[in-house]
């Protein structure tokens, strides 16, 4: 069996620069080296509602933003499957099953679910569904033997409890289950892009995101306002670069011939840092170049967003061709499973002759 991705994002609003470097970039990527079997990417919507049960429409309306975002950036439908995850039932029995694998306690311990719980401030309050969900992320990995799985960092603990789940089944029904490796950005600077704020995340519920659909205008709005170093007052003064968030997205997205396009005085990124850090470097002006190097990143996704907006049926046409794909692979899983488990009753022969043999000599 050849190497297979599963990756993806929650409809819970349109996807952002953040999700642009720390996975969406690396997906097109992967997706265009040939070097994967096959790519499921999938709009998780059953997650969504497991903490927006009370707001479904907040989901079903999320779920065409993503996948217009999706294909914005250049995913391909025919070369990766798009889905969504309600529309896979097996999903769900999976989960079902691989919830009798693991304790309470292992998933409280899990510095995911507890870092999700404390920003939803959900205390004691935590919906079942909520506080599962890493069983349920464990069956959207395996149901598709998904040997690769591109996150960022934040998402370590989860593939880990997928891993475990993995090896518990495989070592109490045989060898079943892929073990899944988790796969983080090449860059470091796309680790965790922080919020425009100075914020650590970049949140759509904190409003500190730059979407990438968000037009000329609203993104040099964001980014004037960005947050720098608060000591760099005067043009004068040294200034901050570590932990700077105008620097952390030039990290991100800056290449070396942006500077000859847009910033001749400076060969470098490196030299911008420097200027910066001795005092002489105002930050309007190193907005402005920021500005500049996304403006040129997202200018073709917004052209291409613009066309899928001109044709919604067919990106929905999309997603229902991509579910019944994915549907098709997850039942394969599930059945492998079951006999695994040993509740295929109506499909093992061998067990119904020995039965009715032995009831017939009772």
């Amino acid at each position: 069996m050849g190497k297979i991705i599963l990756t993806g994002d929650r409809p819970t609003g349109r996807l952002h620069v953040g999700h642009y470097v720390g996975s969406l970039r690396r997906r097109v990527e992967l997706q265009n080296t040939g070097d994967f079997e096959k790519v499921f990417i999938m709009i998780a919507d059953a997650q969504a509602l497991t903490d927006n049960a009370d707001n479904p429409e907040k989901v079903r309306q999320n779920v065409v933003e993503v996948a217009l975002d999706y294909l914005s950036v250049g995913l391909d439908p025919a070369k990766s499957t798009l889905f969504v995850q309600s529309q896979i039932p097996e999903l769900t029995e999976l989960t079902f099953y691989y919830m009798n694998l693991v304790t309470v306690s292992r998933l409280q311990r899990n510095p995911t679910v507890k870092s999700e719980i404390a920003m939803r401030n959900f205390e004691t309050s935590i919906p079942v569904g909520f506080f599962c969900y890493p069983i349920s992320q464990a069956a959207d990995i395996t149901a598709f033997d998904a040997t690769t799985v591109p996150v960022g960092e934040d998402q370590e603990p989860m593939i880990e409890q997928t891993r475990e789940i993995v090896r518990k089944f495989n070592s109490v029904y045989g060898d079943t289950l892929v073990e899944p490796e988790i796969l983080l950005p090449d860059n470091a600077a796309c680790l965790r892009l922080p919020g425009t704020d100075g914020k650590a995340k970049m949140s759509k519920s904190l409003g500190n995101c730059i979407y990438l659909s968000d037009d000329e205008d609203t993104v040099w709005q964001k980014i004037r306002n960005m947050f720098t170093d608060p000591n760099h007052l005067r043009v004068s003064d040294p200034g901050k670069v570590e932990g700077n968030p105008v620097f952390l997205y030039l990290d991100a997205f800056s290449r070396p011939e942006h500077f000859a396009e847009y910033l001749p005085d400076y060969a470098s990124l490196d030299e911008l840092k420097d200027h910066y850090r001795r005092g002489g470097l105002g930050d309007v002006k190193v907005k402005k170049f920021l500005n500049a190097v996304l403006q040129e990143t997202l200018a073709p996704i917004r052209a291409r967003r613009a066309q899928y907006e001109k044709d919604i049926p067919y990106v929905y046409e999309v997603l229902k061709k991509g579910s019944e794909t994915a549907e098709e692979q997850a039942a394969n899983t599930l059945a492998r499973v079951k006999r695994a488990m040993k509740i295929n009753y109506f499909e093992d022969a061998a067990l119904i002759a020995e039965q009715a043999e032995f009831y017939k000599t009772k």
